[in-house]
């Protein structure tokens, strides 16, 4: 809440806390009302007056733009997979990163619904232009992922770069409302599926034993009552003997 001045009336903020109140406000209420909300109810939550959101912004859809390029700013999301610990074992950390981006992503889906939006705004942040190249914001976060698995980096089929590609389609895949019926996939899942697949892995045969009517290997040991090949008895023992016609 804004502090008072001696007469009661709230203490004017400055510009850019300002701003930053009615963008925090505006998400949380186009969440639950979606495009429908007024600009009271926004002046309300941010505690200005409702003439302070015009001075700001132009009309009530500038405002709603700028709230939902400031909900997909990545800095958040970087910050939390910076701080992710190295050392830990990767199915673990496989499924925390996991666990990051599905809630990156899943607040994105439920803003951008509020909205009527099927996808972020055109050139906004964390969004591939239509160059066919990464957003350098989206690279940024594509990097990131990379550098979580790196310390594995010997234990994937595919170079890292591409292993984060899967997991971030799968993950999107998996968390996408549509997608999944709204039964989106564990980050366990995820992991599991990225690390192991979905077969479940074959039992190793054991030896078999070998047929009555199947030969010894050469040089191996002789069936039972019967010399071995090469051990001087037998039919080419007799036909080395000296004295055989």
């Amino acid at each position: 809440m804004n502090s008072q001045t001696p007469s009661g009336r709230a203490r004017p903020l400055p510009p850019e806390e300002r701003r930053a109140a009615l963008i925090t406000a505006t998400l949380a209420l186009i969440t639950e009302h979606g495009v429908k909300v007024t600009t009271r109810q926004i002046a309300e939550a941010a505690g200005v007056a409702e003439g302070t959101i015009f001075r700001v912004f132009p009309h009530k859809d500038g405002l709603v733009r700028v709230a939902v390029e400031t909900a997909l700013d990545p800095a958040p999301l970087l910050d939390e997979l910076a701080a992710l610990d190295l050392a830990t074992p990767l199915p673990e950390r496989l499924t925390e990163l996991a666990a990051i981006l599905q809630r990156r992503l899943t607040s994105i889906f439920n803003l951008l619904h509020s909205v009527g939006m099927h996808g972020p705004p055109e050139g906004s942040t964390g969004q591939p232009t239509g160059t066919g190249k990464l957003h350098p914001p989206n690279e940024e976060i594509h990097q990131a992922v990379v550098r979580v698995l790196e310390p594995d980096a010997d234990r994937f089929r595919y170079p890292l770069p591409e292993v984060a590609r899967l997991l971030r389609l799968l993950t999107f895949a998996g968390s996408h409302p549509r997608i999944t019926d709204n039964e989106p996939l564990s980050p366990e899942m995820i992991a599991a599926v990225l690390l192991d697949g979905v077969r479940q892995p074959e039992p190793a045969e054991p030896d078999r034993p070998a047929r009555p009517d199947q030969a010894p290997e050469p040089g191996g040991a002789a069936e039972p009552g019967r010399p071995a090949e090469g051990s001087g008895s037998g039919h080419h023992a007799d036909h080395n003997r000296p004295d055989r016609p």
